[in-house]
């Protein structure tokens, strides 16, 4: 996915958004970048692959070599960023998060349209903030340019910008997908995703844009070029997976979110009958399953234990690797067993979500080779539908790489395609006959999902102001 930080005060900026930039690196794992203007050498820029090396690591030496008092910061999966840009409306350096699934369409319009063209990447694709920037330039101001943009994309960019003057030009998706959050401390304004990563320097907020606003950022404050937009649908994902834990979106608290999620889990699992006899302990998938397993352990008055642990003081996340066969190898590097808490016991394991599976099989055989008597799991999520088109938070290339789309082909090739509500409902026939098919296929004593509704009542949002598409399909 990705993310971007930004400063602009009357100090220098650059160890503020070396330490911002570097706490958004849950959120993006290829490239990492940094971009600074002063006074007296004008911009300048720093970009490095972080894919297995940490951002801190990497722009250390950023810290004694660039200067301003305004900077931005970008951790990315799509490409390479910030972006320095010389265009009518002046010189300026970019980010954008998101996904743009016209990008063709809008490419080939732009060369028709100015006879221009466009850098390109590796493979031949266009970087995404490039485009972005392109549209953004067909306008004679920053704002008219990014509502101008954001109109023509399909999909989901949240943008700022570094101007010449030092000020930063901060906008919220369309839809609000993204959180976009102004901090806030004598003689400095920051943006960010991630509230903690301006917290702990100092920083306390004092803003937060709305769906599709646009703001200028001094140091003096928060001045909105574009007002908000009426509808917003933020990300479930942030809540139950991709957020940090000590972060806030809308005011809920990820953490809480996450054991409220596990209780109303255990919940549906008492209500329905399915809750597993002589269960010993409850579990999480590491990490981010964790807290969803401690709400269950709570709601089910079942001892919470950690039947494996990930060492990972030396080891790369896990899906970092290009190719399968490596992401597997790591994963199972990471997984050390306490075997004392495997070795007959009847265990269930709450994870944030099943997309693809590839590597929940390999940890369930590892606990049966460890001498499990039964693994159950529990996904905090409801069953995954629909390949992610506005933020990529599903990780995969179509929908038919889903697990569940996957099991559904298997089941009744293109008919199951019409019946994707009664497969999500654990109370149908094809629900059950799904579930069955995944325990078989996964090695799973018992599966159930979580619900939309229990998502919704676990993030305590009208259902109307959360993104669940990848759930649904709605948009």
């Amino acid at each position: 996915m990705g993310a971007f930080f930004g400063v602009t005060g009357q100090s220098n900026a650059i160890s503020d958004v070396y330490y911002g930039s570097d706490y958004h690196s849950h959120l993006g794992t290829k490239t990492g970048g940094m971009a600074a203007v002063d006074a007296e050498i004008g911009f300048q820029r720093e970009i490095h692959s972080i894919t297995n090396t940490p951002f801190r690591t990497k722009f250390l030496q950023a810290l004694s070599e660039m200067r301003g008092h305004a900077a931005i910061g970008a951790i990315n999966d799509s490409g390479p960023q910030p972006l320095l840009m010389r265009s009518a409306i002046g010189v300026y350096a970019i980010c954008a998060v998101g996904v743009i699934n016209n990008s063709d369409a809008l490419i080939e319009n732009y060369l028709a349209y100015s006879s221009g063209h466009f850098d390109v990447m590796t493979g031949g694709a266009v970087n995404p903030t490039e485009l972005v920037a392109a549209l953004i330039n067909q306008k004679s101001s920053f704002a008219e340019g990014i509502r101008f943009a954001q109109e023509r994309i399909d999909g989901t960019a949240a943008i700022l910008i570094l101007t010449e003057r030092g000020t930063l030009i901060a906008a919220r998706d369309r839809m609000g997908r993204l959180p976009v959050m102004v901090g806030r401390r004598e003689g400095a304004c920051c943006v960010s995703f991630e509230p903690f990563a301006y917290e702990k320097l100092g920083f306390e907020t004092c803003y937060e844009l709305g769906s599709g606003e646009v703001a200028e950022i001094s140091p003096e404050g928060v001045k909105t070029l574009l007002p908000a937009l009426p509808h917003k649908r933020t990300c479930a994902f942030l809540w139950t997976y991709y957020g940090f834990p000590t972060s806030s979106y809308d005011g809920v608290n990820v953490e809480q979110m996450r054991y409220r999620d596990g209780e109303i889990l255990a919940r549906n699992d008492r209500e329905n009958g399915t809750m597993p006899e002589e269960l010993d302990y409850v579990g999480g998938v590491p990490d981010s399953g964790t807290p969803h397993a401690i709400g269950y352990a709570n709601g089910s008055h079942t001892p919470f234990a950690r039947p494996f642990i990930k060492y990972t003081q030396t080891w790369l996340r896990s899906f970092m690797p290009a190719d399968q066969d490596s992401r597997h190898v790591v994963a199972k590097m990471k997984q050390i067993p306490v075997k004392e808490l495997i070795r007959d016991k009847n265990l269930l394991f709450v994870d944030d979500s099943i997309v693809r599976g590839t590597q929940l099989k390999g940890t369930v055989d590892f606990l049966y080779d460890n001498g499990a008597k039964s693994v159950h799991m529990r996904s905090a999520c409801p069953p995954v539908m629909y390949a992610c088109k506005f933020l990529n938070f599903s990780r995969s290339n179509g929908d038919m790489d889903l697990l569940c789309r996957s099991i559904i082909s298997e089941l009744e090739g293109e008919e199951g395609e019409k019946h994707l509500d009664e497969y999500a409902d654990p109370h149908t026939e094809r629900g059950k006959a799904m579930r069955r098919a995944i325990c078989e296929k996964m090695h799973f004593s018992s599966l159930e999902y979580q619900t939309i509704d229990g998502i919704q009542e676990a993030i305590g949002l009208p259902k109307d102001c959360i993104c669940t598409y990848c759930w649904d399909g709605k948009e």
